[in-house]
């Protein structure tokens, strides 16, 4: 093949969602290299690059087509492709014919199972121009997008409409049609800076004469960089620094194809709002970013990212302040008239809000959560009452008009409601706190309160959920039920409550409308669905801890996640033990005889039957170990339990070496089985060490 060159492919589109266009751009890259890696196309590095209106990415020095490739094709056995005379069978011509040559032609392959016809096929390579539309069809194809639509007569669909599509490798346009669009070399520049296409010479020049003659920076990375020293370069002016502006840095820039940052203002009386509502206010409906001083208090001020370059910024930034004036104004609107009515005196208009189909009204949800909550508390040993009451009030802010402005601050709303309201300042807490985490590194919950109603909360989500039969299935989860069961697992074991879930996920089952399947159907499937969840959260946080080690744990199903913790971290020391090798191997020869044997119940061990020097070793080092090991066990201190247990190997090894159990005495047999019942059973006292590979 010729020489490489750069390649570039640009998808240009409707404005794109902000929210999304990131994970977009991600996934286009990503899954073009894969395509082009997979068609044997040779490259170097690979970029992706996205604004509002394009998608692109570019592969430098990306080979112009395949080799040739010699492939070797087995046909029939000799004895099938001849007759007795010799004479060449239908199945040997017709494999001639498959391979395109005579049979004269064909080689023989000889194996230990016999000879066969053989051939190699030459596969000629194709062209980069011939490969890359369907491989970019197929990219785009496979982009996470939920819902695509259509446009215009044609049957394409993507996430937005598309308007034009640049296909250049090195200075040459491949010629396609993609989706129904003509490929060329003409991308389109900025909607108000220039009105006339941008033509892109070389794959190389792409990003300088977008930005040259288009207006427009491509790179996401460097337009992310522009917006976040602009809006903080702006926010220094305005006397003082960005809330929590990485936040809204991604989706700004996928707002913007040429940012430029300027300060605007809002009337002193808006501060008077709680902190919470001016923040959403600005951010989640106008994408603005807060101001604050030095000590964290909001100024007046906000700093919005306009995407031109206008000749009258001050009229730009009147414009956004016109804007913002009517929602702070709407919010405290909300603020003034919800504090009219007290959160208990809403709770009886929850039984009008259908929680879901089948699972009754948000009131019943309410009543199930703190029944629930309450129970918790009692085996926590904490105070039931705040719980209880936070319980109780927790979903009456979603019948506030703030809520319902801003869905946003559910739960934030209800603590200051609830201190408007004159309720404890536990309760108010706990209410706030009840949805925590929200999403992967969220904060959780600080009060006892709190911790408890968020887990009471998720718990009764996921029972109800499953009843109905309507479980995440694949990629599908509407009801956001991984991530509570996330959530559940960080608050058990991060806060360390020790907790029966078992017991709890019963509860919370029982007292759900009655399901399709038994109640021991489900808690099972909820206990399941709960541990897959923990072990991504311990395998992604410790990439040391080997899946064996938790399916050591995990087959003694421990009840309380803290004391699953607990085990996990000793089968881990464990491992590291120069006996545990050896002992593992002994537990897991222990359980094949066991099985074969066909013992399910270890039997009590006779010592009168007790006869071999290893067999009596062992049982009087299993004495020592028991009474050494049941006070760790009681106290939960599993790696000393098992770094005593590592001292059994020697008795363990010599028992094996020296003593045949399966003999033909059915009591010494059966004496034997018990003996090696009782070692196994105290190492599964802490977890399944037959299931370690070390």
């Amino acid at each position: 093949m010729s020489q490489a060159g750069d390649f570039l492919v640009e998808i240009g589109t409707e404005e794109l969602p902000p929210k999304a266009l990131r994970t977009l751009m991600t996934a286009f890259g990503d899954s073009l290299e894969a395509a082009v890696d997979e068609a044997r196309l040779g490259h170097g590095p690979v970029h992706a690059f996205a604004s509002p209106r394009r998608l692109a990415v570019l592969i430098e020095s990306l080979d112009r087509g395949q080799d040739n490739r010699k492939t070797a094709q087995k046909g029939p056995p000799v004895t099938i492709a001849f007759d007795a005379d010799g004479n060449i069978t239908a199945a040997g011509k017709a494999f001639a014919k498959k391979c395109g040559v005579a049979v004269s032609t064909l080689g023989r392959t000889k194996t230990d199972k016999g000879e066969w016809l053989s051939c190699d096929i030459v596969e000629t390579g194709k062209t980069t121009a011939e490969l890359m539309p369907e491989l970019i069809t197929g990219a785009l194809g496979a982009l996470p997008i939920p819902r695509r639509m259509r446009w215009g007569a044609g049957g394409a669909e993507f996430v937005r409409p598309i308007h034009w599509i640049v296909l250049l490798h090195g200075s040459g346009v491949i010629k396609a049609s993609i989706m129904g669009i003509k490929t060329g070399n003409k991308s389109r520049g900025h909607r108000f800076h220039t009105d006339k296409p941008v033509t892109v010479k070389k794959p190389a020049d792409y990003l300088q004469t977008l930005e040259d003659s288009g207006h427009v920076i491509a790179d996401f990375d460097k337009r992310r960089e522009l917006v976040r020293k602009g809006v903080e370069s702006e926010a220094k002016k305005a006397g003082g620094n960005v809330v929590d502006g990485e936040s809204l840095y991604d989706e700004v820039t996928a707002l913007v194809e040429w940012p430029v940052p300027l300060a605007g203002s809002f009337d002193d009386e808006f501060l008077l709002l709680p902190r919470e509502v001016v923040i959403s206010t600005l951010t989640s409906h106008q994408r603005y970013f807060p101001v604050a001083d030095k000590d964290g208090d909001l100024l007046p001020r906000f700093i919005t990212v306009a995407n031109l370059d206008s000749e009258d910024p001050d009229q730009v930034r009147a414009g956004n302040e016109r804007v913002v004036r009517p929602r702070l104004a709407d919010a405290a609107f909300f603020w003034e008239s919800d504090r009219r009515k007290t959160l208990a005196a809403r709770q009886d208009a929850l039984r009008e809000v259908v929680y879901q189909r089948g699972l009754g009204s948000l009131y019943d949800k309410s009543a199930r959560t703190a029944a629930l909550a309450e129970s918790i508390a009692a085996a926590l040993g904490a105070d039931a009452g705040t719980v209880a009451r936070a319980a109780a009030l927790a979903k009456s802010d979603l019948l506030t008009g703030m809520v319902g402005e801003f869905p946003e601050l559910q739960g934030t709303m209800g603590r200051y409601y609830a201190m408007s309201d004159g309720e404890p300042q536990s309760v108010a807490d706990a209410i706030a706190e009840q949805y925590l985490p929200r999403f992967s590194g969220d904060g959780l919950p600080t009060s006892t309160a709190g911790q408890i109603l968020a887990v009471a909360d998720k718990i009764d989500t996921l029972a109800g959920i499953f009843v109905i039969g309507k479980k995440p299935s694949g990629n599908r989860d509407p009801f956001g039920l991984r991530r509570a069961a996330v959530g559940l697992v960080r608050i058990l074991i991060e806060c360390e409550l020790d907790l029966d879930l078992k017991m709890v996920l019963r509860t919370a089952v029982e007292a759900q409308p009655k399901g399709k399947a038994e109640v021991d159907e489900h808690c099972a499937a909820l206990y399941t669905f709960v541990t897959d969840r923990l072990r991504r959260y311990f395998l992604d946080n410790d990439e040391d801890l080997a899946t064996e080690t938790f399916d050591a744990v995990l087959a003694r199903s421990p009840a309380s996640l803290v004391d699953f913790e607990r085990r996990l971290r000793a089968v881990q020391a464990f491992t590291k033990l120069e006996p545990a090798s050896s002992l593992a191997a002994a537990n897991k020869r222990i359980a094949n005889i066991l099985k074969q044997a066909g013992v399910q119940h270890s039997a009590a061990v006779k010592e009168k039957l007790l006869s071999e020097p290893a067999e009596l070793a062992l049982w009087s080092a299993l004495g020592s170990a028991k009474e050494a090991v049941s006070p760790m066990l009681e106290d939960r201190a599993y790696t000393s339990a098992l770094t005593t247990l590592s001292e059994l190997r020697e008795p363990v090894d010599a028992f094996f070496d020296d003593v045949m159990v399966m003999v033909d005495n059915e009591a010494t047999k059966n004496n034997r089985l018990a003996l090696l019942g009782e070692l196994r059973a105290l190492f599964l006292d802490v977890a399944d060490i037959s299931r370690l590979s070390i």
